[in-house]
């Protein structure tokens, strides 16, 4: 993955070995209209931050792709294992924000489907010859949930997806270095079958450090990607605070950042 520039929006793209039907990639905080502490680009619509200025952000995001702003799809996140599956034409997509959901799944051209993070991990999923593509947030519940393994799994029931041949991107998210757990989050790991001792190290009495983009990881192999159809980007947003929000690090007052995927018509 690599910093590209569409328009006056900077994201981290990944091209998904180079295959023509879509775009996507993870955003940073930069040359949007927030000011502190949400400066810049916060595209976070349950933040603190002037409805105006999101609007705003989210109004540039959109004309950096060519996109119309109403063909944006984002929901109501809540760290649950819901997923949105959009299978037919929507002529206004915004009237899904209100809809509490932690994974979506479309197989339309045109609509641009995103998940909202500071610190939670963000996944996209693709599926080139199906034209098939996801967007899933994942915080320590949804992992624990095993939320990217149901969304795989949703891919194949309802379009006839073949894990194997399905394309993955994890991007930045909060990194073992900044993120130390306590005894509940190891028991919902624990209890959901995720290897513990391969995704979290020991950091104190009943303290560890947790790798969430790891564990991630380990749920899509599990799913039946192959491991080189997995891409990570391996950055802390919570060490990199000029380029990206961390809810952790800024108290909880912070922008988000966006993973975002769309199937070119």
């Amino acid at each position: 993955m690599q910093i590209k520039r569409a328009d006056r929006i900077h994201y981290l793209a990944t091209d998904f070995n180079g295959q023509p039907c879509s775009v996507q990639g993870f955003t940073t905080r930069h040359e949007g209209v927030s000011r502190p502490p949400y400066n810049s680009l916060n595209l976070g619509t349950t933040t603190l931050d002037q409805q105006h200025n999101v609007e705003g952000n989210r109004s540039l995001m959109m004309r950096a792709f060519g996109v119309a702003q109403d063909a944006l799809v984002t929901v109501r996140q809540v760290h649950g294992n819901d997923i949105l599956v959009i299978d037919a034409p929507n002529e206004d997509a915004t009237h899904f924000l209100s809809v509490e959901s932690d994974a979506i799944v479309t197989n339309q051209p045109g609509l641009m489907i995103g998940v909202c993070v500071a610190d939670c991990v963000p996944i996209l999923l693709l599926d080139a010859e199906k034209r098939v593509a996801a967007a899933v947030h994942a915080g320590w519940q949804g992992t624990a949930s095993r939320l990217v393994a149901k969304t795989v799994a949703a891919m194949a029931s309802l379009f006839a997806c073949d894990p194997a041949t399905l394309q993955a991107a994890i991007g930045p998210c909060i990194s073992p270095c900044c993120y130390e757990v306590d005894e509940p989050v190891r028991q919902a790991f624990t209890n959901s079958g995720i290897p513990w001792d391969s995704v979290a190290t020991g950091s104190g009495t009943d303290k560890w450090r947790l790798d969430l983009a790891g564990a991630n990881r380990h749920l899509l192999l599990s799913a039946g990607l192959p491991s080189p159809a997995i891409q990570t980007a391996e950055m802390c947003v919570c060490c990199q605070r000029e380029q990206f929000f961390s809810y952790r690090r800024d108290k909880g007052e912070t922008g988000r950042q966006m993973g975002f995927i769309m199937l070119k018509p």
